[in-house]
């Protein structure tokens, strides 16, 4: 009886009202919050990865996670330690236009697009809780997360997709050689 149904408006951390309009986007509620949370805690730049979407797959298979980012500098250092890692993404845009697919009469935004732009609308819903002011970029690992089948170089299962290059963009930004 307490769960959260279609139609449902749930407040945030940030203190936004959303409109439920897809149960199985709780993933992005979670990370909304960690978001807010995370501005309190002054960092210099926030990147954010998760299994966010099936339309990451969609869009770009099982070789590249999705970055979304308006931080042209972060999403450069990214793809390029994701390139020396061998830990790829690509990017998406996150143009104003996607912000509208979001909208709704009952809430602050709805958690779920139109249907179309699906990685891009998770992306855009997480932009509206990153800090304000602090480089932030979304990961959108669903399609490399898992492994199907084994590779030559490596082991069906959890890839551990972002890691290695989380590691090298660290060790990039900390003049780390």
């Amino acid at each position: 009886g307490g769960a959260t149904r279609p139609g449902d408006v749930v407040r945030t951390r940030a203190g936004r009202t959303v409109e439920i309009l897809n149960t199985d986007a709780e993933g992005r509620l979670v990370l909304a919050d960690a978001l807010s949370l995370a501005g309190d805690l002054g960092p210099a730049a926030v990147v954010d990865l998760a299994t966010l979407t099936g339309a990451a797959r969609v869009a770009l298979g099982a070789p590249a996670s999705a970055l979304c980012s308006e931080n042209e500098a972060l999403s450069a250092e990214l793809i390029a330690a994701g390139r020396a890692a061998g830990d790829r993404c690509w990017p998406l845009p996150l143009w104003p236009e996607y912000d509208e697919m979001l909208q709704t009469p009952f809430a602050d935004l709805k958690n779920i697009g139109d249907g179309s732009a699906g990685t891009i609308a998770g992306a855009a819903f997480l932009k509206t809780f990153a800090p304000a002011g602090v480089p932030w970029a979304h990961l959108d690992i669903a399609a490399t997360a898992w492994l199907e089948k084994e590779q030559s170089h490596r082991a069906a299962g959890a890839t551990l997709a972002g890691a290695r290059l989380l590691i090298e963009w660290l060790r990039r930004t900390s003049g780390e050689t």
